[in-house]
């Protein structure tokens, strides 16, 4: 940072600005978290398409580990899922789980 500050005239007004004023400090904050982050979301909205063809072909070309990771993620969804909707006490089976770790 010495470096900048002895060699940048535009870092040392920054600094000054950013330190005598409030309300320079919460707009260049405000800039530097805001306009980073609307980028962000544009980018993720341009490159994120929703092509079924594409989402079918991707199905179709998965590798087997995926697939059965697949399944397996969606089995202990819907085993949860059951847990909760007909509302068991699930903790003594975690804590066996977790005893039987150690």
């Amino acid at each position: 940072m010495s470096i900048l500050w002895e060699k940048s005239e535009t870092w040392r007004w920054m600094v000054r600005k950013t330190r005598d004023s409030k309300r320079f400090f919460f707009a260049f904050a405000t800039v530097c978290g805001v306009v980073p982050a609307v980028i962000g979301y544009g980018v993720m909205q341009l490159t994120n398409s929703r092509n079924e063809q594409l989402e079918a072909q991707l199905r179709k070309t998965a590798r087997p580990e995926s697939l059965m990771m697949g399944q397996i993620n969606r089995e202990r969804l819907a085993e949860f899922l059951g847990e909760l909707q007909r509302k068991e006490d699930t903790n003594d089976r975690y804590v066996a789980a977790l005893r039987a770790r150690h």
